[in-house]
C-alpha cells in the first residue's frame, strides 16, 4: 500500500478511540498486567503515546519542515511514561492522549502537506535521512503496533487457562 496521508490520518484519528474501547473500565490486572520484565502493559502503552505526542511525531514533522541548518531530531526518551505517568489513572491518560492526538491532528492538516513537502528530509539520530512521508507512515504504524502489542499482552493473561486451545491461538505465543 502507497502512502496516503488521508489514509494515514484516518489511522490516527481512531487510535484514541480504540484504545478507550479496549481498556476504559477494565480492573487494574488487565491494564497492569505484562509479559514479564522490561515489557510494557496497556497503561505504560497508553503513557508511552502521550509521550510521543508531545515530544515525538509533530516535533520532528516541524523539524523537516523547517528545512533548517539542524534537521538532526532530538533523540526520543522511550521510557519517559515510567517516570510522567506512573500514578495517574488510566482514564486521565486515554483523555490526556486524545487531546494531544487532536491538537496534533489539527496541526498536521493545517499544514496542507504537498508532495514537495512529503519529500523533505530530517535526521534521525540512529537511522539517518529519513522523509516526512516515511515519519508519518511511521506514526500510524506505530499506533497499530502498540495496539496489537495491547491485544497481545492482554491475550497472553490467559495462556494457561485457554487450555487445549493454545493450539488455535497464534497470539499466545508471539
Amino acid at each position: 500500500m502507497d502512502f496516503d496521508l488521508t489514509a494515514d490520518t484516518a489511522i490516527l484519528e481512531r487510535t484514541p478511540h480504540v484504545l478507550r474501547a479496549m481498556l476504559s473500565g477494565l480492573p487494574d490486572p488487565w491494564i497492569r498486567a505484562d509479559e514479564g520484565p522490561d515489557s510494557w502493559s496497556p497503561y505504560v502503552i497508553v503513557g508511552h503515546l502521550i509521550h510521543g505526542e508531545r515530544t515525538d511525531w509533530v516535533e520532528r514533522a516541524r523539524i523537516i519542515l523547517a528545512q533548517g541548518p539542524e534537521r538532526r531530531f532530538t533523540p526520543f526518551d522511550r521510557f519517559a511514561q515510567l517516570r510522567e505517568s506512573q500514578d495517574t489513572p488510566l482514564t486521565e491518560l486515554l483523555g490526556e492522549f486524545a487531546a494531544f492526538r487532536a491538537e496534533n491532528l489539527v496541526t498536521l492538516a493545517g499544514w496542507r502537506l504537498t508532495d514537495a513537502q512529503l519529500a523533505l528530509t530530517g535526521e534521525h539520530p540512529a537511522l539517518g535521512t529519513v522523509t516526512l512521508r516515511q515519519l508519518l507512515a511511521t506514526w500510524a504504524a506505530h499506533d497499530l503496533g502498540h495496539i496489537a502489542q495491547i491485544a497481545r499482552v492482554m491475550a497472553r493473561q490467559y495462556r494457561e487457562e485457554v487450555g487445549p486451545w493454545r493450539e488455535y491461538l497464534t497470539i499466545m505465543d508471539r
